[in-house]
């Protein structure tokens, strides 16, 4: 078990190790998404791009970016990640629609 912790809603949330960012945080009743992202996300599928979230501490304790990310993300500062692509392995910091 990890925790990850969501900086702007103040909240932090226990997750089993192995956990998809994206999925967590809905469950949790995080807001990932900008308005455009409301209306256009793709579900999860890492299709769309909208799901950017930026890691303030612990990228170490994620998976590896994909194909995509490094596509989506390049002109991105490098501590943007994808929530729907990101697999939580160890306690993270969370910034939702940097």
């Amino acid at each position: 078990m990890t925790t990850i912790s969501f900086v702007k809603e103040n909240k932090e949330i226990i997750v089993a190790n192995g956990a998809n960012l994206r999925e967590k945080a809905i469950q949790n009743s995080i807001d990932i998404y900008t308005l455009g992202g409301k209306l256009m996300n793709c579900g999860g599928y890492g299709q769309c791009g909208t799901c950017i979230v930026e890691v303030i501490e612990g990228a170490e304790n994620l998976s590896e970016k994909t194909d995509f990310e490094v596509r989506k993300l390049k002109k991105k500062p490098q501590s943007y990640r994808l929530a729907c692509q990101t697999i939580v392995n160890g306690p993270v910091k969370i910034k939702t629609k940097p």
